[in-house]
């Protein structure tokens, strides 16, 4: 029979791989490197999706054994059946998880502050409704847009 920590060390590999890639990604969305970010985005998303299924299976056998079937019955089986390297293993898998939680909320916060930037600049170049001018330029240097042309006419 599999036993519920099996999975633990692959877990805390992908888990440390996920946090390492997003760490990586932090850096990438405060140089606003949006190629890159998209390069590292299915690598990533394979990451979590092995670590769900990591987590599918483990969820499985606790199961299997009489225990809820999560992280709380993990934290049930761990104190009544894990042996000190386990409980050990179970909580370095915690503490990495808790910090890959923590990295998605500053990433999160700064895939935001870049998007409300983006937002700010694209409104700067839009015309103000009812405007007389536009504030957009072709690509002669000429201004256009809905506001009302300007023309001089020589006498």
């Amino acid at each position: 029979m599999t036993r519920p920590h099996a999975t633990l060390p692959a877990e805390h590999e992908r888990i440390a791989a996920l946090v390492d890639m997003m760490k990586q990604e932090q850096q990438l969305l405060m140089a606003a490197d949006a190629d890159a970010l998209a390069e590292l985005v299915p690598h990533k998303a394979a990451l979590v999706q092995e670590l769900a299924q990591l987590s599918r299976q483990r969820h499985a056998t606790l199961g299997g054994m009489g225990f809820d079937a999560s992280e709380a019955g993990m934290e049930a089986w761990v104190v009544s059946h894990a042996d000190a390297e386990t409980r050990g293993g179970w909580s370095a898998l915690l503490a990495s998880t808790a910090e890959a939680k923590e990295l998605n909320r500053v990433n999160g916060l700064l895939i935001n502050r870049q998007l409300a930037h983006n937002q700010t600049v694209l409104q700067a170049l839009r015309t103000p409704t009812g405007a007389a001018e536009s504030t957009l330029y072709g690509a002669k240097g000429q201004t256009f847009g809905a506001g009302a042309a300007r023309r001089f006419l020589s006498v």
